[in-house]
């Protein structure tokens, strides 16, 4: 079975529209609905009075129509009666200011309060519906991110700090205390980083977000556990969710969780949709290690800066079989049907304000078909296998928020995902490899590193042997310049990387936004520049023009039986894809399929060819060999025609 369904909140409907949402989603063929997430006030209206009667027959009736349900804590919103007994669990902000109740997430995850409350309404969840016949898994909390900087978190932060670095005298020299004056004598002088006169210690500041990383991750397992002990049999996860705001490192919390849920919701409603959709996919299957699965998105529309934008026909089921292509167990969304009121209450719905007669209600009556049609197909299924990996690190995400920096609009998730782009738009199928957390880097023929700004030396020791036993290794600048500390590697630039690129940068020169500049092989480029000196690497593209004329822009070093290149700038998007696509080659990658026209995507998943078409042309696809429609059954023979915004799933 493939999950398809979503976040449902039946607490705020009568129970004669409940009725109606069971026979809504059989029609559209909906197989899980997330139950509960944000309904503690319902559960529990007073303290310690509960109220179950209403998730009682939610649950039956989910169950008496074959929809299995992910029983959500709903310990992200507490209710008004828990902030009002407890004013200290609320968050407090960088500026000191505890915030008041009326929005979601009003809780400190470090409060013994709330961690006491959230424990005891899951194990009343757990006491009452752990061998319910509908529940399929437990979906903790919602969305782990809340930063608070109150006394009981900084109390919570020293513990850890001194768990880490074991004495005041260790953690001084990691943090340079010794700058303007910082050095610690006792362990209470230290504070969550909150505003200050100027610039905050960027270690300090690193720290803390690691610090709420555990400590969030520690909340999860309080609730995990007791969820666990209720019924081993049944799985437990939380939902991922990305954002510069989040100190959560999900690579590191992925091992808690038995399976890795992601949210995620692209910005962009060009092209960059499909891109970011490939990308979370991705990324997602890293951290899951090849299984994972989509708990949200937003089905019909798509959040720009300023605008909500309307998907357009087809996209729905083209990101979420893209979702299922890059190795998800299924396409879940917020939410089932949009409310009449509340905060988010435009946010996107399967069933929406104008009801089930509607394009999107539609739209997902078709997908959930195909879906029935592919889950025995990709039951069991290889995920997609790629021979190129992309790092992923977010603590050097953290580090390049700070303050302080050579330039204000370094972007450490962009970099990562230009690199991404070139590849999704040379065909060329790609993993994630986490060198923060483990120094495995697989065996892949082609490792990308853009802006991984903190390097331990174990990692750089990884990426030597890696590149010495024959791997093709390509960093990007902004990398290896600091220990995991943030503590800069001194003798030049790209510190960790200096040896194994065979170069030294002695100077960075940022470029104002919108400049570009031309490099010697016709590569264009902009945001920034470095004076690179050789050290065995050879040019293989100079800077055209201006004070760094000549200078080496782009180097290969070649280290045993491999190959590690270096580029000292910010290519142009269509000109790091034709650099990227060249190296793959050399390293003997090829694409998924090659000859497919450029609006199509393409991924491989088992047997199974996803194809996509983003373009508005049919499109002519050559087959490795004779193919067959995965959904109808249909011989396709050796080409397959794909009708514009249109997808098709062979079966090779």
């Amino acid at each position: 079975m493939l999950f398809f369904g979503g976040d449902y909140n039946p607490e705020q409907w009568p129970e004669e529209v409940r009725d109606e949402d069971v026979v809504l989603m059989r029609q559209a063929g909906v197989t899980i609905a997330t139950v509960g997430v944000f309904a503690w006030s319902n559960l529990e209206p007073e303290p310690g009075r509960y109220d179950f009667g209403w998730l009682d027959r939610v649950l039956d009736r989910l169950h008496d129509g074959g929809i299995r349900v992910a029983l959500a804590t709903p310990t992200a919103s507490p209710p008004p009666w828990f902030t009002l007994a407890h004013p200290e669990a609320m968050p407090v902000g960088a500026d000191g200011v505890r915030l008041t109740h009326g929005s979601r997430d009003t809780y400190c995850v470090s409060a013994p309060a709330y961690r006491e409350a959230a424990r005891t309404i899951a194990a009343k969840l757990a006491e009452r519906y752990a061998r319910h016949p509908a529940l399929a898994m437990w979906h903790v909390h919602n969305e782990y991110g809340t930063d608070c900087r109150c006394d009981t978190t900084a109390s919570a932060f020293r513990l850890w700090l001194e768990k880490k670095h074991g004495d005041l005298d260790t953690l001084n020299e990691a943090w340079t205390t010794a700058f303007w004056s910082q050095r610690y004598s006792d362990w209470a002088q230290i504070m969550p980083p909150r505003a200050t006169q100027y610039l905050p210690n960027p270690a300090q500041v690193l720290d803390f977000r690691r610090f709420l990383s555990d400590e969030f991750l520690s909340g999860y397992l309080d609730q995990r556990d007791v969820l666990r002990a209720a019924n081993p049999d049944v799985p437990i996860t939380t939902n991922f969710v990305q954002g510069g705001w989040v100190s959560v490192d999900h690579a590191r919390w992925a091992a808690e969780v038995d399976l890795v849920a992601v949210d995620h919701y692209p910005d962009d409603a060009g092209a960059g949709a499909e891109e970011e959709t490939a990308f979370a996919g991705d990324l997602a299957r890293g951290w899951g290690g090849g299984s994972w699965l989509l708990m949200e998105t937003a089905p019909n529309l798509i959040y720009t800066r300023a605008r909500m934008h309307a998907k357009e026909p087809g996209r729905l089921t083209r990101h979420s079989l893209g979702y299922v292509a890059r190795g998800s167990a299924g396409a879940m969304y917020f939410q089932w049907r949009q409310p009449r009121g509340g905060a988010e209450l435009f946010h996107s719905a399967l069933v929406p304000h104008a009801g089930p007669d509607s394009p999107v209600f539609r739209e997902a009556v078709g997908l959930g078909r195909t879906l029935k049609s592919l889950a025995p197909q990709v039951a069991g299924a290889a995920p997609p296998a790629a021979q190129i990996a992309l790092t992923w690190d977010a603590p050097s995400w953290w580090a390049l928020q700070a303050g302080g920096l050579p330039a204000a609009d370094l972007d450490y998730p962009g970099a990562v995902r230009q690199a991404h782009r070139a590849l999704f738009r040379s065909k060329l199928q790609t993993d994630f490899v986490f060198p923060g957390v483990s120094t495995d880097l697989g065996n892949y023929r082609m490792i990308v590193v853009p802006h991984l700004y903190l390097v331990s030396d174990e990692a750089a020791a990884a990426f030597r042997d890696y590149v010495a036993a024959g791997g093709h290794l390509v960093v990007g600048y902004l990398s290896g310049i600091a220990e995991p500390d943030t503590r800069i590697r001194l003798g030049g630039y790209p510190g960790a990387f200096r040896e194994i690129l065979g170069v030294r940068v002695v100077e960075w020169h940022p470029r104002p936004p919108g400049t570009e500049f031309a490099l010697s092989d016709g590569s264009l480029a902009g945001r920034w520049q470095e004076r690179v000196e050789t050290a065995g690497a050879s040019t293989v593209a100079s800077y055209a023009d201006g004070v760094l004329a000549g200078a080496p822009a782009i180097t290969r070093h070649r280290c045993g039986a491999g190959s590690a290149w270096y580029l000292s700038t910010a290519l142009t998007d269509d000109s790091l894809a034709r650099l990227l696509a060249s190296i793959a080659a050399e390293a003997g990658v090829e694409p998924v399929l090659p000859g497919v026209p450029s609006p199509v995507e393409v991924v491989r998943r088992g047997p199974l060819l996803f194809l996509f078409n983003h373009g508005i042309a049919t499109a002519a696809v050559p087959l490795p060999g004779p193919g067959v429609n995965a959904v109808t059954g249909r011989d396709l023979g050796s080409v397959a025609t794909v009708q514009g915004g249109g997808f098709l799933v062979v079966r090779v």
